[in-house]
């Protein structure tokens, strides 16, 4: 009988990661003072995003993150998306990934079409495997009419649209949501849904940011909680979310 490797069973290992972001503090809010103190150093200011942390995501899991806002979840899925290198510690991905988020991971100088074709090949498919796709994923995302508009012009709602899209019809193995159901008109969030537990329902690994407890109860096996930067517990959705909402009322 062969042994299941940890590799076969994990999507995402994190280990000792941390992430800091030096913030300029410019107080000169003048052309004339800016001249003047042009040789002046600007402060810098420390923000410790994430705090050393570690935790692993099974493969075909829904794990969800939830926190206050300014808590460190975005930046969280965007260093293990691969958005922003670490500072410490590694991470560790088994399988291809696509961040849905507003606009993350596209050029805005590119247009629809040329970002569904960018974006399939990051995933690994050939040009004639985006060819088979293009029509599907332009249908879904309601883009027939901005096909070849630069997406800098699109609203967030277009721009959600247009990565859901692509991420599901692609075929991403690890999907990471940040907030994609609040953004987009009440028909896409209802068809976003569907084709979201039809994806996860065949197996997909997906990392779910929500500030909807209701969303985070429903999909999710488990769920990690952030503070400050730090991960304060990782559980069920109903022991994270009942410790979530106690410290937030303590607030």
């Amino acid at each position: 009988m062969s042994k299941t490797t940890t590799a076969e069973t994990t999507a995402i290992v994190a280990k000792n990661i941390s992430k800091t972001f030096h913030i300029t503090e410019d107080a000169q809010n003048t052309v004339k003072q800016r001249l003047f103190n042009i040789f002046k150093h600007s402060k810098a200011k420390e923000v410790k995003a994430v705090k050393m942390m570690s935790f692993e995501i099974k493969k075909g899991e829904c794990f969800g993150i939830i926190g206050r806002n300014g808590s460190g979840k975005s930046t969280l899925v965007k260093i293990l998306a691969g958005v922003y290198p670490v500072d410490t510690g590694y991470v560790k991905i088994n399988g291809s990934t696509m961040l849905m988020n507003i606009g993350v991971g596209m050029s805005h100088e590119l247009t629809a079409r040329e970002n569904i074709y960018v974006s399939g090949s990051v995933l690994g498919l050939k040009i004639k495997q985006i060819d088979a796709l293009f029509d599907k994923i332009i249908e879904f995302a309601e883009l027939e009419e901005f096909v070849d508009t630069k997406i800098k012009f699109f609203s967030s709602g277009m721009l959600s649209r247009l990565a859901f899209s692509i991420a599901v019809n692609a075929g991403a193995d690890i999907m990471f949501l940040d907030e994609v159901f609040a953004v987009g008109d009440f028909k896409f969030q209802e068809k976003a849904v569907k084709i979201f537990e039809k994806s996860w329902i065949e197996g997909k690994t997906v990392v779910l940011i929500s500030h909807t407890m209701d969303t985070i109860k429903k999909y999710c096996q488990r769920v990690a909680y952030m503070k400050h930067g730090e991960l304060q517990h990782i559980g069920t959705p109903e022991e994270t979310i009942a410790m979530y909402l106690k410290d937030d009322n303590n607030h």
